[in-house]
């Protein structure tokens, strides 16, 4: 009977613990059917996919100033480029269309620190940073950059300004576009390289009387040549004066000199005779020279019977070569009629240089860069190169 009961008792003791699992099932079940369903997750990564490359590396030493500055992005696109120098001024620049890159537009400065700042989202908008500092390099060699104007000076109509420098430039391109000139005009100037070392700008036609130009020079950052730097920013105003083109007709022996327009003498002279003919074509005064010692060496042979040395009063120099506008105290009998000198164009003046003598008005009257032309000599035009002849060259080739 023990047995029984407690037979009896292990199966009520089974039925309630199957009452209360059927009934913590019940109660399972329900719950989860009562209970909201659980919302997808909505919270962005806290780390960014878009990483960024700056170049140069932070650190870098003796960098270029053109040219090796580089910012871009991948896994996500720029949003933000900004490279400083130690004033705080930003380097222009443009992020490329796809927000891949940036590059600066201008040179930057030679010896000088900057620090670039670059910021990048990805296609989640995380935003990735990077910065990096690096020091430009101290060019060793300067190209050596002069011209022939002085800080507000005044020229004459036929001014061409002659850029020279000590050493050979190789990157001309770079050097062109770091040389401007602000004309109040709007006169537009183009440069023209005679060779490595020369570079002479002109406008199209003869200036405008008194305009102002300014020629603004941006070569210190710029590389001339490998390891090899312009030196130079500045700006160079000057003024361009009155007109006065000289016309000096070889045939009839006088120069027509035109201001503003308005003849205003008709000068006796004698040019080259034959074997030492006068150039022809468009020269500007180069120099004012004065008293100016000229001699025959280079010019003539020796014993030839044509050997000078003379000190030349009123010397207005019109070439390289040696062509000049000068007084001319021996030749007096010549001056007006026919041709004697060694190329020169000679007006009558004394030993002393008298400034009420032809010769002296004329000097006097004159200003570096006023234009005086030669027609009808049996001599070549003068080459372009020669003085400031460029105006001898044709727009289209200059």
């Amino acid at each position: 009977m023990k047995a029984i009961r407690g037979g009896y008792a292990v199966v009520g003791a089974l039925a309630g613990a199957l009452v209360l699992m059927a009934t913590a099932g019940c109660s399972t079940d329900t719950a989860k059917a009562d209970s909201p369903k659980a919302a997808p997750s909505s919270a962005k990564p806290t780390v960014s996919a878009a990483t960024i490359a700056i170049e140069p590396a932070n650190g870098t030493t003796d960098v270029k100033p053109s040219g090796a500055v580089k910012v871009s992005a991948a896994n996500g696109k720029l949003t933000s480029v900004k490279v400083t120098g130690p004033d705080g001024v930003e380097v222009k620049g443009a992020l490329a269309a796809d927000g891949a890159s940036w590059a600066p537009s201008d040179n930057l400065k030679v010896s000088t620190a900057y620090t670039v700042d670059a910021l990048a989202e990805d296609s989640q908008g995380v935003v990735a940073n990077s910065r990096s500092t690096f020091t430009t390099l101290t060019p060793e060699k300067d190209a050596g950059v002069s011209d022939n104007i002085a800080d507000n000076g005044q020229y004459g109509v036929g001014m061409i300004v002659s850029v020279r420098f000590d050493r050979a430039v190789k990157n001309k391109d770079a050097v062109l576009a770091g040389i401007s000139f602000e004309a109040a005009d709007g006169t537009v100037v183009k440069g023209h390289w005679f060779n490595d070392k020369r570079l002479d700008f002109r406008p199209e036609k003869f200036w405008n009387p008194n305009t102002k130009v300014t020629i603004h020079y941006k070569l210190k950052n710029v590389e001339t040549a490998p390891g090899v730097y312009g030196g130079v920013d500045k700006d160079e105003p000057f003024t361009i004066g009155r007109s006065q083109i000289s016309t000096a007709d070889v045939n009839t022996h006088r120069m027509a000199v035109v201001r503003d327009g308005q003849q205003t003498d008709s000068i006796p002279f004698t040019a080259g005779k034959a074997g030492f003919d006068t150039w022809n074509g468009t020269m500007v005064v180069e120099g004012m020279e004065g008293k100016t010692r000229m001699t025959s060496a280079g010019v003539t042979k020796s014993g030839s019977g044509d050997e000078y040395d003379l000190v030349v009063p009123h010397a207005i120099r019109l070439t390289d070569t040696g062509t000049y506008v000068h007084g001319n105290y021996w030749s007096g009998s010549v001056i007006g009629r026919s041709n004697g000198s060694h190329g020169c164009i000679g007006l009558t003046d004394t030993e002393a240089g008298s400034s009420s003598s032809p010769a002296g008005k004329f000097y006097d009257s004159t200003l570096v860069g006023d234009v005086v032309t030669v027609v009808n000599s049996k001599g070549p035009v003068v080459d372009a190169v020669n003085g400031l002849g460029g105006w001898n060259l044709g727009w289209s080739q200059w």
